[in-house]
């Protein structure tokens, strides 16, 4: 997203509505990214590539957690 990181627009949206669930999509790893700041540890998020089996277990995790 070139106008608002992923992270910052969860944010925003997520003041105006508590309980939000939010899955992060990107092509660097989860350590890449909390080494960088991006995310936060342990925030949802599925690598790229992805078959849609790990699309659909993914959503259904976050879904539920």
């Amino acid at each position: 997203m070139t106008a608002m990181p992923g992270p910052a627009l969860a944010e925003r949206l997520g003041g105006a509505c508590p309980g939000l669930k939010v899955l992060y999509m990107s092509g660097y790893t989860a350590d890449a990214l909390a080494r960088q700041g991006v995310l936060a540890p342990g925030a949802p998020l599925l690598e790229k590539p992805f078959t849609m089996m790990a699309l659909l277990g993914r959503v259904r995790e976050v879904l539920d957690a």
